[in-house]
């Protein structure tokens, strides 16, 4: 699945580049957060965890009038989906990935694929590969993170839902805190090479998906055929440093790679060779 990734760019930058014509990021929202996000929401965040607030980009009739046609809208969410009709929102931190294989099928996310879709973009995600030889010092399958980016240098736009959840103990509607705005990240079966690191990956939009995936009048049939696996290459992975493990570290320095030097019982994802010595 897909737990972390790294929300590089400003929102000025996410603005220009998809091309939104709301930025929603300074209004005041709801957090599941008891300690203040740190990065800020909004700021760029190298190690985006579940229940972080983070940019994500959808399209919505202006909330002054629900009548008129969509806009693209960059907005601060909650990582981990909680669906409208839960009780309350202490799911969402186990709704953090929908599977696309299921995704049209599950109630919890059959809702948000018919009408409330959502891009979230990143620089990157990453994720931890299982060592074949090496143990940790509890004897256990050492694991090694690893950073997963676009091979052409261009922002990952990851496939996502979102939903609105109200809490009903807020008796003003206008109040921010009485909605709680949530997405999930779309994964499917880890691509060849990438299924070296981990057997899922996110669900990679193209530049010229986006406008239908966006589009709240697209139904299911349309956007289903979107989440299909593409063909391989599209992506360059690399072993990063074992801090990045802890939701605390944060900074550019996590996207850097690790010297071969440094590895142990790391299989390289595009050749199947290990890596530095077996233990």
């Amino acid at each position: 699945m897909c737990g972390r990734y790294a929300a590089t760019a400003n929102p000025d930058e996410l603005v220009l580049e998809f091309e939104v014509e709301q930025d929603r990021t300074g209004e005041p929202s709801r957090s599941v957060l008891r300690n203040p996000q740190d990065p800020p929401p909004g700021r760029p965040d190298h190690n985006m965890a579940p229940t972080k607030q983070a940019p994500v980009v959808l399209a919505r009739p202006p909330r002054e009038d629900r009548e008129a046609p969509p806009v693209r809208q960059l907005r601060l969410l909650t990582w981990g989906l909680v669906p409208s009709w839960s009780k309350d929102p202490g799911g969402g931190a186990r709704m953090i990935n929908a599977r696309a294989e299921t995704v049209a099928d599950k109630p919890a996310y059959s809702r948000a694929l018919a009408a409330r879709r959502c891009v979230v973009p990143a620089r990157g995600w990453y994720e931890w590969q299982v060592s074949p030889t090496a143990l940790d010092a509890k004897g256990k399958p050492r694991k090694q993170p690893f950073f997963t980016s676009r091979a052409d240098g261009g922002s990952v736009a990851m496939a996502g839902l979102h939903e609105f959840w109200r809490d009903p103990d807020v008796t003003d509607a206008d109040d921010p805190s009485a909605w709680l705005a949530t997405f999930t990240v779309v994964t499917s079966a880890a691509e060849p090479g990438l299924d070296r690191i981990h057997d899922r990956q996110p669900v990679v939009l193209d530049p010229e998906d986006l406008a239908t995936w966006l589009d709240p009048a697209a139904g299911p049939q349309d956007v289903l055929p979107l989440l299909e696996p593409r063909a391989p290459g599209r992506f360059t992975a690399h072993p990063v440093s074992r801090a990045v493990s802890s939701n605390r570290s944060n900074g550019p320095q996590l996207l850097e790679p690790v010297p071969k030097s440094d590895l142990v019982g790391v299989v390289d994802p595009m050749t199947g060779e290990v890596l530095g010595p077996p233990s």
